[in-house]
């Protein structure tokens, strides 16, 4: 594993890489946003400022960038409203708050970064079927130009599918992180980009020395064997075969229930999901291996009790390998740890910052006690900035394609990837 010595990097001088970190719940937002930039400090203008609010601010969200730009100078300006937010106080202290209002402020200055951001309008979106520079022509951005991209998602837009589909069209090469932002009553959005807060989508696009590293903890853990589908209609499994007996999915659930203890049989009530095998279909790139296959979780929404067949909240075909999974709070942290420390094995350069975009589902809800994914990444990467949002749904790369999640943890970590042949430091 590399060694992480946070604190060099956060207090070097200009033109070194900075990061500045600032989280408040001050019950005003003007005390919220006073608090954030004595935290975050007056020096300087940073590359890139990400900032995460709690709906408990919903009605002022269009005075809080220009609020901030008053106090604090960055070059671009992302964020969105969470229905709780993740932050890093100037002490270095990481926290998910995720009752009452919340504003975590990250100012990064990134030395031979090219960032861009793009706001788009969901009303109408390119043809999937059409050459990709169509969809590259409506973001705005060249494919050479972003490693990485932090995709926010107003909860008012539709296709949301299709969007994240077309993204991966457009830049396959980037890995994207990011997630759908909470809904409040206010008459405006919950996008923040620049001095204005809008609807749609927008993306921040990460090139040139530095990119985001994906790790998406899914927080299930398979039961039973894997089945292969036989028999489907678009997201209706009919058959399923484990390698010698064919049968209804149901009936295949019936001899997995058998194996289990009897705690595990009351979490399949309310917590069992189908894992859908995915290929990893894209060549390496940043010289990292990407896996080959994953299980892609996802909601079970129906059963037809005439036949056994199972209906599930994704596309299937013939051929693909399914397997039972339950998802529980120790499932969720050891995959968790075990995600993080692989990729930490994986790669050389230390993790300058960590992006967490989390499900509501998760936090204390999921863990019975406050801080549960921040304190588990920072068991691996200590110190690590941190900051996101609780969302409600998450966006993330399984097996190289980018998917809409529901009770994930996606981080992005941010790492220095100099482009062969760069001078920067």
């Amino acid at each position: 594993m590399p060694t992480f010595s946070p604190f060099s990097w956060l207090q070097g001088a200009s033109p070194a890489p900075q990061c500045r970190t600032g989280l408040s719940c001050k019950p005003s937002l003007d005390e919220a946003v006073r608090d954030v930039v004595n935290q975050v400090g007056r020096r300087g203008e940073a590359d890139l400022a990400l900032v995460f609010v709690s709906t408990g601010y919903a009605s002022d969200l269009p005075r809080l960038l220009p609020m901030l730009q008053n106090g604090l100078r960055a070059k671009h300006w992302f964020g969105c409203a969470g229905g709780g937010v993740v932050g890093t106080n100037a002490d270095g202290n990481a926290s998910e708050l995720e009752q009452g209002p919340a504003l975590s402020v990250t100012l990064m200055c990134l030395p031979g970064a090219d960032i861009q951001t793009s706001v788009l309008s969901t009303d109408q979106l390119p043809d999937l079927d059409g050459a990709s520079i169509d969809w590259q022509d409506w973001v705005g951005i060249r494919p050479d130009a972003s490693r990485s991209q932090i995709v926010l998602i107003d909860p008012s837009c539709r296709g949301i599918n299709d969007l994240i589909s077309g993204l991966d069209y457009a830049y396959p090469e980037a890995e994207k992180i990011g997630g759908i932002a909470a809904p409040h009553n206010a008459p405006h959005g919950s996008l923040l980009v620049d001095q204005n807060v809008v609807t749609g989508a927008a993306v921040c696009s990460i090139g040139g020395d530095w990119l985001f590293d994906t790790v998406v903890a899914q927080g299930c853990r398979p039961i039973g064997p894997v089945f292969a589908i036989e028999q489907v209609q678009r997201n209706v499994l009919l058959e399923l075969n484990d390698g010698t007996t064919t049968s209804s999915p149901v009936a295949c659930l019936q001899r997995v229930l058998a194996d289990l203890s009897e705690p595990e049989r009351e979490l399949v009530r309310h917590s069992l999901f189908l894992g859908i095998e995915r290929r990893n279909l894209q060549l390496p790139t940043a010289g990292v291996q990407p896996k080959d296959s994953a299980f892609l979780i996802r909601n079970l929404i129906g059963v037809d009790p005439n036949n056994g067949a199972v209906a599930v909240a994704e596309r299937v075909r013939a051929g693909q390998n399914v397997q039972f999974h339950l998802r529980e709070a120790e499932a969720s942290r050891q995959e968790a740890l075990a995600l993080l420390n692989q990729h930490l094995g994986e790669v050389e350069e230390p993790i300058r910052f960590g992006l967490l975009m989390a499900c509501l589902g998760r936090g204390q809800g999921l863990f019975g006690s406050p801080d549960g994914d921040v304190n588990l990444g920072r068991s691996v990467m200590p110190d690590l900035p941190v900051a996101g949002a609780f969302c409600n749904g998450e966006i993330g790369p399984v097996a190289g394609t980018t998917h809409l999640h529901g009770y994930t943890a996606c981080w992005g970590l941010l790492r220095y990837a100099p482009i062969s042949g760069s001078s920067n430091q």
